[in-house]
């Protein structure tokens, strides 16, 4: 019901950065969360960020003061600036949509690849 396409990702140099788009389309509710994980080969999913509806934002430790988290305009959009990127950023970005009414939602996800 609920479709998300990420974009964005690429190749930089460590210290570069990098902006994640997730646009979100389909059977959107107004009160939703929105978050960005990212999977390294052979790690688990982990959490890098997410922002709820009423703006309320966490982070992974390892981003924090490196990653920002954002709204567009319309609520179904978010991104994911990433300054500051090191070679463990490394990894396929997944965009989430969550909604107390309804199951989570996933990206295809975005590669980001930072050389040293």
């Amino acid at each position: 019901q609920v479709q998300l396409v990420e974009s964005g990702g690429g190749l930089v140099q460590s210290g570069g950065s990098l902006r994640l788009s997730c646009a979100a389309s389909g059977r959107i509710f107004s009160n939703n969360a929105m978050g960005w994980y990212r999977q390294a080969p052979g790690k688990q999913r982990e959490l890098v960020a997410t922002i709820g509806s009423g703006g309320r934002i966490n982070y992974a430790d390892a981003v924090k003061g490196r990653f920002t988290i954002s709204r567009g305009d319309a609520k179904n959009t978010v991104y994911l600036q990433m300054d500051s990127l090191k070679p463990e950023d490394t990894a396929v970005y997944y965009c989430k949509y969550s909604s107390i009414y309804t199951r989570d939602y996933w990206g295809q996800g975005t590669q980001v690849t930072v050389s040293s």
